[in-house]
């Protein structure tokens, strides 16, 4: 939706005003501690504020690509019915006035379940559904959430539908209208929790996102909304709530703590900028993290001005965790200061699914669950990515001979259709396994579980090479004669299995012995050594091509196509056409490790 003056003075005096209170008794204080002045204990208060993030549409504890109970290694569990328990919990043992609940962003994306309401039975319809992830979170009562970057994928229609099917605001303060750079969403909220004291205390939550989607979702957000840093957006408003009384002032983050960013100079902004934002910015008592998908149960970064220290914490995805904030807070020359925060994390796994929420949305899992395993066709073999991260694997080169294709249709008849077509591919998951006989929905989503698109960019033999060298950072070095261990071959220098691309339509060895840069040994077209100057059109996804992992040359090179379908519908649409997957046609051993020379496998 554009913003028009309407629409955005509405969000825009959302913003302004900000406020809501949280009514009701507060529990039991403690009334001890040193005194003050007239041998009177000083007043104290304590509060929680509990907090979730990148729960990527998971309502319930299930695998909908699996069509299974969720499970991993270590046995965590997902969704919003076990933190829902978790939060009942909470509350009864803190009083719920006495609690506050945040998340930190990345809500509308990553399940089927997601997926299907943004897409297959749209909340934008007339008459459509309200959200799964609407209603969940409206059930639990959550007091605001911060805006992730995945929100953007399906478009501003869908993320606004969303946002008024919310009882709660969606807080971006540096998610601004391009052409005005006023906000565009919410960027604060300031809730009261009533104490036994008189004085309430007023918690201000600062909502700030990740600058990425400028990058990211730039077909999306291109011209209507500008992203900037986070650092600049905190300094802005912090000490505006502060003035407006703000007795705590707690920031919601979709931002990583690293201080990195995958996308290198191509904006000047940091993408995990958490950290930086406690460590610059005065007047902040705690960060919820988002974005990163790691688990940081306590964390204090020293303000460099003040010298005080800021907790943050990071609850794992999916709502695998829930953070707890606990603020202890002392009454001081007529205000409330916080003497003491922390924080830790709680296990979903722990409990139970709240009845609550899987009755409620028992009816949305079922349609979902149906449409997954629609069969879409048959394969004449089983094919899975177990290896996939360390073999040229059948599965992967099925992604990349339906992309290939798929670009070779779109440029036929043009002025680049006479060009060779090569196509990248990353190994998502390793558990992704299209089975022999019939193959439904959800196994061709499952090999490709992000709602990427798909384009087509001119490149050239030299840049290509570069393209494959820095592919294969991915690896550990490894001496030749030294023993292979798969467990701890990949994802060096924690490059994520997502960042590491196999390119189809070359033939090429990674010697994994040699340093970062030299490895890419016999880079061939058609069995002839590559012409570094000759021209080559690459199939990628957008989140390549958009600078997603920093990857070189691909973001600037020139866009010879483009379509907004899912690169997982052109799958689904590909074998459906087909009828038969027959791994036969098109598999092929195009690339393998070597250590000088000697393949590893």
């Amino acid at each position: 939706m554009p913003l028009n003056r309407r629409t955005f003075l509405g969000t825009s005096a959302a913003a302004g005003a900000g406020v809501a209170i949280v009514g009701g008794a507060a529990g039991p204080a403690a009334a001890h501690g040193h005194g003050h002045g007239h041998g009177r204990p000083p007043k104290r208060y304590s509060f929680t504020v509990m907090g979730t993030t990148d729960l990527h549409g998971n309502v319930f504890n299930w695998d909908y690509f699996t069509d299974k109970e969720f499970d991993d290694k270590a046995h965590n569990d997902v969704g919003l019915a076990k933190i829902s328990t978790l939060v009942d919990q909470v509350r009864r043992e803190k009083g719920r006035h006495n609690t506050l609940m945040i998340d930190a962003g990345d809500t509308i994306q990553g399940t089927q379940l997601s997926y299907y309401y943004a897409k297959i039975d749209p909340i934008t319809a007339k008459r459509g559904p309200v959200h799964p992830m609407a209603q969940a979170m409206n059930a639990i009562g959550y007091d605001a959430a911060a805006l992730g970057n995945h929100e953007f994928n399906y478009g501003i229609p869908v993320l606004r539908k969303f946002e008024e099917q919310c009882d709660f605001p969606l807080l971006g303060a540096n998610a601004l209208d391009a052409k005005t750079l006023r906000p565009a969403f919410a960027p604060y909220v300031i809730k009261k929790l009533r104490t036994p004291h008189g004085r309430d205390v007023k918690v201000a939550i600062l909502g700030l996102t990740n600058p990425g989607i400028a990058i990211w979702d730039k077909a999306n957000v291109g011209g209507k909304m500008v992203f900037p840093g986070l650092e600049e957006q905190a300094a802005k408003y912090v000490p505006r709530l502060r003035s407006m009384g703000a007795d705590v002032v707690i920031v919601s983050a979709h931002s990583g703590s690293s201080g990195t960013s995958s996308y290198g100079d191509q904006i000047p902004y940091v993408e995990n900028a958490a950290g930086l934002v406690a460590e610059q910015v005065p007047g902040i008592d705690a960060i919820l993290v988002g974005h990163a998908h790691s688990e940081i149960p306590e964390y204090f970064v020293e303000n460099k001005q003040t010298g005080k220290k800021v907790v943050l914490s990071e609850p794992l995805k999916w709502g695998q965790r829930l953070t707890l904030f606990d603020f202890d807070l002392v009454w001081e020359k007529g205000r409330w200061v916080v003497e003491k925060a922390g924080s830790q994390v709680l296990n979903s796994n722990t409990v139970a699914e709240d009845p609550k929420i899987t009755k409620m949305l028992a009816d949305e899992h079922t349609k979902v669950v149906a449409y997954v395993n629609q069969v879409i066709g048959t394969s004449t073999a089983a094919m899975t990515t177990a290896e996939a991260a360390w073999k040229d694997e059948p599965i992967i080169d099925l992604i990349n001979v339906v992309q290939a294709e798929t670009v070779k249709a779109a440029l036929a008849g043009g002025e680049y259709a006479a060009l060779p077509v090569l196509s990248q591919a990353s190994c998502f998951s390793r558990t992704a396994q299209i089975p022999a006989g019939n193959v439904t929905i959800k196994d061709a989503a499952g090999l490709y579980p992000f709602e990427n698109t798909l384009e087509a960019r001119l490149v050239t033999g030299a840049q290509i090479k570069d393209y494959l060298e820095f592919s294969a950072r991915y690896y550990v070095q490894t001496a030749a004669g030294a023993p292979v261990d798969t467990a701890k071959l990949t994802n060096a220098d924690n490059t994520p299995d997502y960042n590491y691309d196999a390119v189809s339509g070359l033939t090429y060895d990674i010697d994994i012995a040699k340093p970062n840069g030299s490895r890419i040994v016999g880079l061939s077209f058609e069995g002839k050594a590559i012409d570094p100057a000759a021209q080559f059109v690459l199939a990628v996804n957008n989140y390549r091509a958009s600078g997603g992992g920093n990857f070189p040359h691909v973001p600037a090179a020139k866009q010879l196509w483009a379509n907004s379908e899912e690169i997982r519908n052109t799958i689904i649409s590909w074998v459906q056409a087909k009828g038969s997957v027959d791994g036969a046609e098109f598999a092929s051993v195009d690339w393998r490790l070597t250590r000088d020379g000697s393949p590893v496998f």
